[in-house]
């Protein structure tokens, strides 16, 4: 970058309103894309740091503020290859045509002959041309990275509109309506979108002191729309400057501020001269339940609700609006009739829904289509039932099967009412509600509601062994079912959620320590399907699996670890935890490295001979048939006497559950194992006593894999 003349750049697209929910990541991007342009281009230092680059980012607005960038790149010099020199100079040394051809195609002709340089490249010797190029040019490194992030940019839906001149069309989030451009104090001539570039932005549409903003240099940007056209430009000022005067109003009302990042980024991305102002709303509408209320302000009107130090939601909200009136009354008023409306609304559907109880609507759950191959929601609902009683069978007896299959009928006729329906968020809560008003139990009512859960990553459990026992039966329902008609994600596509399904079963057998087996919840999820489930239909076993390695990775577990306890596929899922921990303590043991290392080879010794004789093998436990009298050698007799006695306290250990005293038990077989490797041909020419061995060794590899293939920890 030496040699050139830097200064900080400012690059401005003026548009219409921009969709709020997409504002952010399109103005990181808009920043990002032009940078990275810029870089590649030699604008911009290799090594800037982040903080060199601020992003802008309104509603009306995408900039990009970068510091120290050349007016042109430094010179390079490039060294290109031609062709051999036996093709491109005759026996005299003079130039063949293809040689000439090459060099016209770069620019250069016979003159630079004499100037080429021979290397020998591998066996051929060949020509070189070297040449310095000239620095590309910030107004032409600029076009091409302004051109790449309009056409890069993560745009949820393009629209197409015409340009000035009524002839030609653009392709856009929204309407351009201006571009700047300007390297310090000077315009850098560049066009997008039909627009040409200047020093000429917009304000406020209706607080800003003049109606264009002539801007003097790269750097006033920020400045000049704040005092001129009473805009916070950038994203995170503007969200912080909304959030404190949110707590402020918060604290003036002696309430508690309900707190949603979503809710306040969308708002960040709505106004660009945030003003927080406080409404309120008749208390009648709080018999309503108040996640019906708050899902009501938030999503429709985009109002922060407030609670009382108990919890409890006040008739009181905050709104934040893009403009500052002397007298804020009417946008207050404005806004508490619209709310009023909403309310309403939702205080009717409430009172409607209770004159049905849910039982009576399970009938229209078979009108309902859950799936075109797996029938409708009410065969659905059978199918959960049968599968969550199994469960509470194994985990209450009868009493809490009964309960499970209650749950099961009801769970999801909720979606069947007027506010579900309204607000599809809400099911299962409503479900609560109004199973309460039927006069069902609240561990029922509970379980109707958590049956969803979780719903998401760091989502809480089902609060009950009933929920457990439904939102189980639940999930294996979805995952049995979408497997049985190979409707298995791939890549990003996940349309029905089913990793979360499955990390929901995870959470739940490991968190709540169920003694499950996998293999028994597969069985009588595919048993509830009956003939509906072909037998060619792939189980939902290893992908299961799999989303536990990458939950236990996200944990902080290393991935031999993970692998030495998975590749057992352990069907009690609860125990993992303990099997990881008991693996970390085990690797601490100095015996570790060489046990693993010797498990290894004992797993590939067996593997070998199972390859090539099916004799013992791994794939043959049943097959062992020691005999004690044909251990000749004395490194045999004492590597057998000590697996004795240490896997009869290592079994003791692991069907107590102690994994990690299992484990470390073994630490005593180190150097019986090692003399016996040293001293004892396992693959001797006699049949009898290779086979005895392959015994022996088969026998120590069981011993030393109930808690996790130890062989996998070798790196």
């Amino acid at each position: 970058m030496s040699g050139t003349m830097t200064q900080n750049l400012l690059v401005e697209l003026l548009v219409e309103e921009l969709p709020p929910k997409s504002l952010q990541k399109l103005g990181n991007s808009f920043a990002e894309l032009i940078a990275a342009n810029l870089r590649v281009h030699g604008l911009i230092a290799d090594d800037a740091e982040n903080k060199a680059i601020k992003v802008y980012a309104t509603p009306r607005r995408l900039g990009v503020w970068i510091a120290d960038v050349a007016s042109q790149a430094a010179d390079k010099s490039v060294s290109q290859k031609l062709m051999p020199v036996k093709v491109g100079l005759d026996e005299h040394g003079n130039p063949t045509p293809p040689l000439l051809k090459k060099l016209a195609s770069l620019g250069a002709d016979a003159a630079v002959v004499s100037q080429l340089k021979r290397v020998q490249d591998g066996k051929t010797e060949t020509l070189f041309l070297d040449s310095v190029v000239t620095g590309t040019r910030l107004a032409e490194g600029l076009q091409g990275a302004l051109d790449e992030a309009i056409s890069q940019l993560p745009i949820p839906k393009v629209m197409t509109y015409q340009l000035s001149d009524g002839w030609e069309s653009v392709n856009f989030v929204r309407p351009a309506h201006g571009l700047v451009a300007l390297h310090g104090a000077d315009i850098i001539p560049v066009e997008a979108l039909g627009l040409r570039s200047g020093r000429e932005t917009q304000g406020h549409r209706f607080a800003a002191k003049n109606a264009t903003i002539q801007l003097h240099d790269a750097d006033s940007y920020a400045q000049q729309l704040s005092a001129e056209g009473a805009v916070i430009a950038g994203f995170e000022a503007r969200q912080t400057e909304i959030m404190r005067q949110l707590n402020e109003a918060a604290a003036r009302e002696n309430l508690v501020l309900l707190q949603d990042d979503a809710l306040l980024s969308e708002v960040t991305a709505l106004v660009e001269l945030p003003n927080v102002l406080v409404g309120q709303f008749e208390p009648e509408f709080l018999e309503v339940p108040q996640e019906c209320l708050v899902l009501t302000m938030k999503v429709n009107q985009k109002y922060f609700p407030l609670m009382d130090t108990d919890g409890k939601l006040a008739n009181r909200f905050l709104l934040v609006s893009n403009i500052r009136p002397s007298d804020p009354g009417l946008v207050v008023e404005g806004n508490e009739r619209v709310v009023r409306s909403r309310l309403a609304d939702a205080k009717f559907f409430f009172e409607q829904d209770r004159k049905k109880t849910l039982e009576s609507r399970l009938p229209g759950l078979d009108h309902v289509v859950y799936h075109n191959k797996l029938g409708t929601q009410g065969e659905r609902i059978q199918r959960v039932r049968v599968i969550a009683r199994s469960i509470a069978l194994l985990l209450g007896g009868e009493t809490l099967a009964d309960e499970a299959g209650k749950t099961s009928l009801l769970a999801k006729t909720d979606l069947l009412t007027e506010m579900v329906g309204e607000f599809p968020e809400l099911q299962g809560v409503m479900g609560y509600y109004y199973a309460l008003h039927d006069g069902h139990s609240e561990t029922i009512a509970q379980a109707i509601e958590d049956h969803y859960k979780p719903r998401f990553a760091g989502d809480t459990l089902p609060r009950n062994t009933v929920g457990v026992c439904v939102a189980l039966a639940d999930k294996l329902e979805t995952l049995t079912g979408l497997f049985s008609i190979n409707q298995i994600p791939t890549g990003d596509k996940d349309p029905f959620a089913l990793r979360r399904h499955a990390l929901g079963v995870i959470r739940m057998l490991i968190e709540n320590e169920l003694p499950l087996s996998l293999d028994f919840l597969l069985k009588e999820a595919r048993l509830a399907f009956g003939d509906k489930y072909p037998d060619t239909a792939e189980s939902p076993l290893q992908f299961i699996y799999d989303r536990l390695a990458g939950s236990l990775r996200e944990q902080g577990y290393q991935i031999q670890e993970i692998d030495a306890v998975l590749s057992l596929s352990p069907k009690i899922l609860r125990d993992i935890p303990k099997r990881l921990e008991a693996v970390r303590a085990f690797e601490k043991l100095p015996e570790a490295i060489s046990l693993a290392a010797a498990n290894k080879r004992v797993n590939n010794i067996l593997e070998k001979d199972f390859r090539q004789n099916a004799n013992i093998g791994l794939a043959n436990p049943g097959n062992i048939r020691l005999d004690v009298g044909l251990l000749k050698e004395f490194a045999e007799q004492v590597l057998y006497e000590k697996l004795e006695t240490v896997k009869s306290q290592a079994d003791t250990a692991f069907e107590a559950s102690r994994y990690t005293e299992s484990l470390q038990a073994l630490a005593a077989l180190k150097e019986p194992v090692d003399t016996f490797f040293d001293q004892v041909m396992v693959n001797t020419d006699d049949a009898d006593l290779r086979a005895n061995r392959l015994c022996l060794l088969n026998l120590l590899h069981q011993a030393m894999n109930r808690v996790a293939d130890l062989s996998k920890l070798v790196r």
